[in-house]
């Protein structure tokens, strides 16, 4: 069996009945049950349809989201999380940049490497150096004044991990910031790479080795075997390149409102809902969310 879950923004939840229950009918689908109302239904299908991403295509159109996956194992032991750009609203790097009078210079870079048209490893080492002489200071002033945490996110991990589910955040980012928004929403774990500082001033350099794409999947590895779990025991969730990988091997990888170059790759996009969508194709209501 498969479900087939159907969810617009939460701020503006707009699901039509109508199209729910025409969809169902000619999907040859069971009972309708709605998640949240207006934003967010199911219904179990017998089979994955073959015109999925043909309708997929016409209710982006409509500002709905659809996601078909196998009913059997979607509620997932782990959350594996990207933060810059999925956990919070901002790229950490920009952020700094711009502090530092260079942002359009990073910004264009970072949206390069995050569609896959640079070498992460490369370019984080370019945009880094570019940084150098920075005041130690201005990261905690860009963690206060400028880091916003993406909606629906405290609820993701507030209603996971009272079903007992483990939680890590895994960034290409810095740890100076995964710290800090990890121990906000509650994550069990923290992996990022950490920024050089000598006499209160960033060096230019970051620590090697960058925790890139290839790490991002050797955190998945190591975090399911250490807790005796499989992969696809995994939901997995990111919006760049370097995301990829741990989204491939995931058993549900969730692009989130990600780059075209990388939903492209991925057979669960979100490009309307926020990280409560992450519940609701889990199969919770939003009566069922731990806030």
């Amino acid at each position: 069996m498969f479900t087939a879950t159907l969810l617009t923004a939460p701020s503006t939840p707009s699901l039509d009945a109508n199209l729910v229950h025409s969809l169902r009918n000619a999907w040859g689908g069971s009972d309708v049950v709605w998640l949240a109302t207006n934003e967010a239904v199911e219904f179990s299908l017998p089979a994955m349809p073959d015109n999925l991403w043909d309708v997929w295509k016409d209710l982006q159109g409509m500002g709905v989201d659809l996601v078909v996956q196998p009913t059997q194992g979607r509620r997932k032991a782990v959350l594996l999380a990207d933060m810059d750009s999925t956990m919070i609203g901002q790229e950490c790097i920009d952020e700094l940049a711009d502090a530092a009078g260079i942002g359009d210079q990073v910004k264009k870079i970072t949206a390069r490497a995050m569609n896959g048209e640079l070498n992460f490893d490369d370019s984080l080492i370019e945009r880094v150096a570019l940084l150098k002489g920075l005041d130690q200071a201005v990261i905690a002033q860009v963690l206060h004044r400028r880091i916003t945490l993406t909606p629906g996110g405290a609820a993701l991990l507030a209603t996971m991990k009272a079903q007992g589910a483990y939680a890590a955040l895994v960034s290409g980012g810095f740890t100076a910031f995964t710290a800090h928004v990890a121990g906000v929403l509650g994550f069990d774990e923290n992996r990022a790479n950490t920024l050089l500082i000598e006499d209160g001033k960033l060096t230019g350099e970051v620590a090697r080795p960058i925790l890139g794409r290839d790490a991002k999947v050797q955190a998945l590895n190591e975090i399911t075997k250490r807790l005796g779990l499989e992969p696809s025991q995994v939901m997995a969730v990111g919006d760049g390149a370097n995301d990829l990988g741990m989204l491939g091997v995931a058993g549900t990888g969730v692009a989130l409102h990600a780059k075209p170059a990388v939903a492209a790759e991925c057979d669960v996009r979100i490009n309307f809902g926020d990280l409560s969508a992450l519940l609701f194709i889990q199969g919770y209501a939003r009566s069922d969310f731990v806030t």
